[in-house]
């Protein structure tokens, strides 16, 4: 039987026609259709997903799971030859339980109805009659990225909880964007918000984006979400989603991450790996950047907190209505990494851009301890200042580019942080050795701005530095550095306390006036 049904609306009025023997459903057109959903479902008691999977597709590992393959040819909207496409998850493993999925086409939608031949399933035995009724763990979009090809390129993919990760030209998946985060980071068990329905617009021919809707529920909290992909915003090599978002909580939560980005850092320059590898880097982000409400540029390098497994690292920076944060993949030369397989060389940066207030808050970094690279183990996100009420409605309207244009993401004026390098300080003996002295050496590149402009005159330039409790300020100076055009940075502190943090800041500044955003670093416990 086919499971299709759709909605018709005229003069203001929704009305019901019936296929196949549904008797009632609720659905949506646009924002508001779905906020109203969200507002229903937030005032009645939660009733968590019920897993339909059998056995053997529950227990299926990763490698087994990627055998099942929607169909090439079986594309939504592929026989119009539309410039955007629809192909679908099926379900397995975690994703145990079933999304809706429906076609808006003018005043119509339609739900998509799930068909195991449009699957193929590889070498995973399984019982015909044990799929006949299951459902989509997800979907992802295609769209024709390159005139010069054939084909179409996936660019954008929903799958899990509320997770999506887009791709513009020339970048391959990293990291990914969540609906909403909930208690991330805490002693208590993480709560993962679910999109459990989605509806997409139809694109019609020459469309440059894609528009689709997004119902959210969890113990805690529903959400309506309405996403515009661009593949290829104005032609700019970047991909950009601009994200309207209505929540509505359940009850109070101890921790209320809005716009929550999730990534991976396993180990780079700053924090070197402890054992042999032909990859210089590795990671899908290697900081976080942001644009305070002020106007202050900041840099926060990522770390591992590899020294205590157990140990979860959160930071926080106050801010009131903040212009831009994200986490950034900064540098794109290949020899960084040497992965040929992985390509980390092109994984996007994800900034978010506040389309509307967001008022007081702050936004906070989660470093997760992380053995390999399987881990997604750095998250960032916004939390407001005060927690808002069960049932009021939060409006948060952003933007965020996937961008491998790290220029476009920072200051113009401003130098910023181009690398961060840890070693352990040394002095030189009267051999001309190097010998430890038991501090710890930080070297910090600053390029780009004006400071090219001030190479000449780098007596004018001064540095503001400020250590935590829990360490010591031994040494610092400037270096011009001829290569990039701008300054170093060698600072050496001693750690008062191995098993406690510290945390430091520095800028570059002429005349009382910043030239570079500001460089913050947390070092986690060293033994």
């Amino acid at each position: 039987m086919s499971q299709e049904f759709s909605l018709k609306r005229a003069s203001g009025w929704m009305s019901l026609v019936l296929l196949a023997g549904f008797t009632q459903y609720s659905f949506a057109f646009d924002l508001s259709d779905v906020t109203a959903q969200a507002q229903k479902l937030a005032n009645e008691p939660y009733q968590s997903p019920q897993s339909n999977l059998s056995p053997t597709f529950k227990k299926l590992q990763f490698a087994d799971y990627q055998q099942i393959q929607f169909k090439p040819g079986h594309e939504r909207w592929k026989a119009q030859n539309l410039p955007f496409k629809l192909a679908y998850y099926h379900q397995g493993m975690q994703f145990d339980t079933p999304v809706d999925i429906y076609q808006i086409d003018n005043q119509d939608v339609t739900k998509i109805p799930y068909k195991a031949d449009d699957f193929t399933f590889g070498s995973v035995r399984h019982d015909a009659k044990a799929v006949k009724n299951l459902g989509f763990a997800g979907f992802k979009v295609l769209y024709h990225l390159y005139p010069n090809r054939q084909w179409d390129d996936e660019i954008a993919s929903f799958l899990g909880a509320s997770y999506f990760r887009v791709i513009g030209p020339d970048q391959t998946y990293g990291l990914s964007a969540r609906g909403l985060a909930i208690n991330t980071g805490l002693a208590q068990p993480e709560e993962f918000p679910r999109f459990k329905s989605y509806w997409i617009e139809k694109p019609k021919a020459g469309d440059d984006h894609l528009t689709l809707y997004a119902l959210l529920n969890s113990k805690s909290a529903t959400g309506a979400y309405q996403f515009k992909i661009y593949p290829n915003y104005q032609n700019k090599g970047d991909a950009r989603v601009y994200i309207k978002s209505r929540i509505y909580l359940r009850h109070s939560v101890k921790r209320l991450g809005i716009a929550p980005l999730t990534s991976m850092f396993l180990y780079g320059p700053n924090q070197p790996w402890h054992t042999q590898s032909f990859r210089p880097q590795l990671h899908d982000s290697n900081g976080l950047a942001m644009h305070t409400g002020k106007g202050e540029w900041i840099w926060r390098p990522l770390e591992n907190p590899l020294n205590d497994p157990q140990h979860v690292s959160y930071s926080s920076f106050a801010m009131t209505n903040p212009k831009g944060f994200g986490l950034l993949q900064r540098g794109r030369d290949f020899n960084m990494y040497e992965d040929l397989k992985d390509r980390y060389d092109r994984r996007p940066s994800g900034w978010i851009v506040p389309d509307n207030d967001w008022g007081k808050g702050h936004v906070a970094l989660v470093e997760i301890s992380s053995p390999n690279e399987t881990n997604d183990n750095m998250v960032a996100f916004w939390e407001p200042a005060k927690m808002p009420k069960p049932g009021q409605l939060l409006k948060y309207d952003y933007h965020i580019d996937f961008s491998t244009h790290e220029q476009r993401l920072r200051s113009q004026k401003l130098g910023y942080v181009q690398n961060t390098m840890r070693t352990p300080g040394n002095i030189y003996q009267n051999n001309l050795i190097r010998k430890p002295d038991g501090s710890l050496a930080f070297l910090v590149d600053f390029a780009g701005g004006d400071l090219a402009k001030l190479a000449a005159n780098r007596a004018a330039l001064n540095t503001q530095i400020s250590v935590s409790d829990n360490a010591e300020l031994i040494s610092h100076h400037l270096q011009y550095n001829p290569v990039s055009k701008g300054q170093r940075l060698d600072l050496r502190i001693k750690v008062k306390d191995p098993s406690k943090p510290v945390e430091m800041r520095a800028t570059l500044t002429k005349d009382g006036h910043p030239v570079t955003e500001t460089w913050s670093y947390l070092l986690n416990r060293t033994q």
